[in-house]
């Protein structure tokens, strides 16, 4: 086996290491969240409880119409129509909402994709996640990502759009430095090798306070 070659094995190794521990630290936010939504839902069954053994209708009523009001507004789940994109998209918003970072998201998927459900996987993952870190330096006012994501005739269309802290970035090579620092940014590589294998079309630009990536992917 060549340098290169272990090289590339041992940045593959680091890059699946980082994946897990990124997939371990979702999966630890959205228990959380299920642990504080059985916490409760156990407290609003004792009061309502309370009220009835009271014979308290009015109050209960009242209780209610706040809970009620209350479900309304919770942050809808995003279904694009792709179980994949889904199951993606929103472990990756739990963990934007539990680092304080606002997200606004359009995505449908209306149509089966003949790409396979692993390159979404690993598209979308690294959006998000290089979305995520390029907000965390911002105040948390001010942080903010904007996904899109539709079908244009035969191409699946997606848009993101993050806040960024400083001015535009750099470019080395033709690339943009990845915000992590040295030794990272391998999931940016991975994007475009996959956009490349898949003869689509990938723009990332950088303006003064925001970064944007654009991607069209053919699914005739």
């Amino acid at each position: 086996m060549s340098f290169l070659s272990k090289r590339m094995d041992k940045r593959i190794a680091a890059y699946q290491r980082e994946l897990i521990e990124t997939h371990y630290r979702e999966v630890e936010n959205m228990y959380r969240q299920m642990r504080g939504w059985r916490h409760d839902y156990r407290n609003h069954i004792q009061t309502m409880k309370a009220l009835a053994a009271q014979s308290d209708l009015s109050g209960l009523r009242a209780y209610l119409d706040e809970l009620d009001a209350d479900l309304r507004t919770v942050e809808p789940v995003v279904k694009t129509g792709n179980a994949m994109a889904d199951a993606i998209l929103n472990s990756k918003l739990s963990l934007a909402k539990a680092r304080h970072i606002k997200t606004v998201v359009d995505a449908h998927i209306p149509v089966k994709l003949s790409m396979s459900e692993i390159d979404l996987c690993i598209i979308l993952g690294n959006l998000l996640d290089n979305a995520m870190e390029a907000s965390l330096p911002l105040p948390e006012e001010e942080r903010l990502i904007r996904l899109y994501m539709d079908m244009k005739n035969t191409q699946l269309y997606i848009s993101l759009t993050n806040f960024t802290a400083g001015g535009k970035l750099k470019k080395t090579a033709g690339r943009f430095l990845s915000t992590k620092g040295a030794g990272h940014g391998f999931g940016l590589v991975r994007i475009d090798e996959i956009i490349a294998r898949l003869d689509g079309y990938l723009s990332r630009n950088s303006e003064q306070g925001a970064f944007t990536t654009e991607i069209l992917i053919p699914q005739a």
